[in-house]
């Protein structure tokens, strides 16, 4: 399985993201949408599983969920958008993550693209960066990887370019 993920589009697709994502079965979206319209943009190209993120409006709300947790092959994977990172999760899940761990657990938020296992947790962290042009990062990026029933491997960074140099 070949998953495409992204965060943070703000309500703005990068054009090459379908390039990018053209070989991936699903895209996984970890919130900050921005617009309904964008969502359907995605599902109009490939399966998509998403959440809702703190700029996301009430439409958007209505169709995706603020946590998004089920089995990719063998894989239990739980996406929200707000969700910290490894030694610092955020409270609103750090107690769930402890008790019912996920194998892969994904967020957006930060603006920072990062792939790390949490030893810890016992789990993969990941979190896209944001892929949109809104916000404080100076690079957009994504993430391609794969799932082969309980491995999960191949990650890909995609830089988009710089946030300041917009492609329309």
């Amino acid at each position: 399985m070949k998953i495409g993920l992204l965060s943070d589009t703000h309500g703005w697709l990068h054009p090459r993201l379908f390039d990018h994502f053209a070989e991936c079965d699903e895209i996984w979206h970890a919130g900050d949408i921005g617009t309904i319209e964008i969502a359907d943009k995605l599902v109009a190209f490939k399966p998509l599983r998403a959440v809702y993120g703190n700029v996301d409006n009430a439409l958007v709300r209505t169709v995706y969920k603020e946590h998004a947790i089920f089995l990719a092959e063998e894989i239990r994977v739980w996406i929200t958008h707000i969700g910290g990172y490894p030694g610092h999760y955020d409270k609103r899940v750090a107690r769930e993550l402890k008790e019912n761990p996920p194998d892969l657990f994904i967020c957006g938020h930060s603006h920072i693209a990062k792939v790390m296992y949490d030893d810890k947790s016992g789990f993969l962290f990941v979190n896209p960066g944001a892929a949109g042009h809104n916000g404080f990062h100076k690079f957009m990026t994504a993430v391609r990887f794969q799932i082969d029933g309980k491995n999960i491997h191949d990650f890909e960074l995609i830089e988009l370019g710089e946030r300041s140099k917009i492609i329309s």
